[in-house]
């Protein structure tokens, strides 16, 4: 295994400090969202990992877009007997802003059922309750020796997710609003051909007030995000020899190549999204629970009983661009960020432009000096522009208000897993030489334009947050954030002689390849879970 011990102290490391500044540009950085706050450490069922928002690139389904919601993290495969069941007792959600206030416009709601068969066999003269969710080999929907019946309804909601109109999204096939989600990866007994068992719960669904017919699918999922989680926030345990020489692009292990999520997601017809003549939309995910829970001393008989939950939805998670509230958002204001909403980012807007990860880990590190090594232009408007408005020309919308989500061009035409370039946009913008030659550009499908399961998410970072837009956009004005309020004039904001390492950056990387992570070329994207035994 290579050896990633940071040597510690040089110029090197001060290069380290400085790449790993990503963090602070409001976006992904050196993991996706797992366990980012205090709260949703103890309520994993409704932490949100990953969102992603794409033009489907599976053959024939260019005009859709793939919405992906993941959830529950860190899922061993071997998690038996309950495995990582959704939660009845939460409201997940999908939200979709189309005209660039950053309120939402749809909203698709998740909702869980989790039913108890109570298969008994029979022990002597007594028929008595078996402890695991499965009494046998699972094969089909609704198979038989299931013991709990895990089943989900989708709504969508026009306007206020609360007050808006809703109605229900229905099986194309018999016009069920009850769809069956698969069980999880339990093994190859019980499951001896998981991707076939799990392909019959891909549906295709009509979706009220759209023409086209789209899909679902919830289930577990091999999780896609690639990260070397433990080395990163040890200090960034790892030295500039291995993120700066991109020989080592794939040099360091996959923490997480190991563990399952949770997915939910959608594909629907990119007319059914957008509003008016804007092609731009915004969206993220949250997760919800019910206000009040009274736990019982004794709970009756029957499946998950120990809590009665009523009340007004209390929202607990939120997620548009990856880790935003893990390494971004200040401690104290965690749990905050998850209960807020994009339309009153504005209070948040401190941590983008003045970021504090440098600076304390300047102070943590050895070299009192190497946070200096990070752009010095603040506030940085610049990182705003990327992460908080969208690039104007790319992805920003008509109109704009400031706020974290995902933005996607859905006029952006789709590019084929083979042909899609690892760093999105920033790499297409660097390969052609700036924001002048876009016309040149052969992918602008990707983040910070939505984002893909294929997307390397931590190297965009790093490209941005090591000033390679700026440096190649002059003083930033062509990212288009003049004007914005709350955000003053990129005027002279972003200059080559305060970015070390300049267009150079897109060499740097986490050393982790994100594109090595297998997928699926057909939706639902996300690949096979690992399973509790292979044999």
């Amino acid at each position: 295994m290579l050896d990633i011990t940071p040597p510690r102290s040089s110029g090197a490391l001060k290069l380290v400090v400085a790449a790993c500044a990503l963090s602070a540009a409001g976006s992904a950085a050196l993991a996706s969202s797992h366990r980012e706050a205090p709260f949703i450490t103890t309520a994993p069922k409704v932490d949100a990992t990953d969102f992603y928002m794409f033009r489907s690139y599976e053959t024939g389904r260019a005009n859709y877009v793939t919405l992906i919601a993941n959830y529950l993290p860190l899922q061993d495969a071997y998690g038996g007997p309950n495995y990582f069941k959704l939660d009845p007792n939460a409201l997940y959600e999908i939200h979709i802003d189309n005209n660039g206030d950053a309120k939402e416009d749809l909203t698709f709601q998740f909702r869980f059922l989790n039913a108890l068969k109570d298969v008994k066999l029979p022990v002597g003269n007594k028929m008595v309750s078996i402890p695991l969710t499965q009494a046998g080999a699972v094969s089909n929907v609704k198979d038989a020796n299931l013991n709990v019946a895990e089943t989900f309804t989708v709504g969508i909601v026009r306007g206020d997710r609360r007050s808006g109109s809703r109605a229900s999204i229905t099986n194309a096939t018999g016009g069920s609003a009850t769809f069956d989600k698969p069980v999880d990866n339990i093994g190859v007994k019980t499951l001896a051909d998981y991707p076939a068992y799990a392909a019959q719960h891909v549906y295709s669904v009509n979706i009220p007030g759209c023409s086209a017919p789209g899909k679902v699918f919830v289930g577990q999922r091999k999780d896609p995000f690639a990260v070397n989680l433990g080395t990163v926030f040890d200090l960034v345990n790892a030295p500039a020899s291995v993120i700066t020489n991109p020989a080592n692009l794939n040099a360091a292990p996959n923490t997480i190549d190991d563990k399952n999520v949770t997915t939910l997601a959608l594909e629907i017809h990119k007319d059914c999204l957008t509003a008016g003549s804007d092609p731009v939309i915004g969206g993220w995910t949250t997760a919800s629970l019910r206000q009040g829970q009274l736990l019982s001393g004794a709970p009756k008989a029957g499946y998950q009983t120990a809590s009665l939950n009523a009340g007004p939805w209390v929202q607990v998670s939120r997620l548009g661009m990856p880790l935003v509230n893990e390494v971004v958002i200040g401690l104290k204001d965690k749990d905050r960020f998850n209960a807020s909403k994009p339309q009153n980012d504005t209070q948040f807007l401190d941590y983008v432009t003045h970021p504090t990860l440098p600076a304390l880990l300047g102070l943590v590190l050895a070299d009192g000096n190497a946070a200096a090594l990070a752009p010095t232009n603040l506030p940085r408007t610049d990182l705003a522009t990327v992460f908080l408005t969208g690039i104007a020309g790319v992805n920003k919308p008509a109109t704009v208000t400031p706020a974290e989500m995902l933005r996607l061009n859905t006029a952006i035409a789709p590019v084929p897993r083979a042909q899609q370039n690892r760093l999105g946009v920033a790499g297409e913008v660097l390969r052609v030489g700036g924001p002048q030659n876009l016309a040149q550009a052969v992918d602008l499908a990707g983040y910070p334009n939505g984002r893909r399961p294929n997307d390397d998410v931590v190297d965009i970072s790093l490209v941005a947050v090591l000033g390679g837009l700026c440096v190649i956009n002059g003083d930033g004005n062509a990212l288009g954030l003049n004007g914005v309020p709350g955000v003053s004039s990129l005027s002279s904001q972003c200059k080559p002689s305060s970015v070390p390492l300049g267009a150079t950056s897109a060499a740097v990387h986490d050393a982790v390849d994100q594109a090595t992570v297998p997928l699926l070329s057909a939706f639902p994207y996300l690949a096979t879970p690992i399973g509790g035994t292979s044999h």
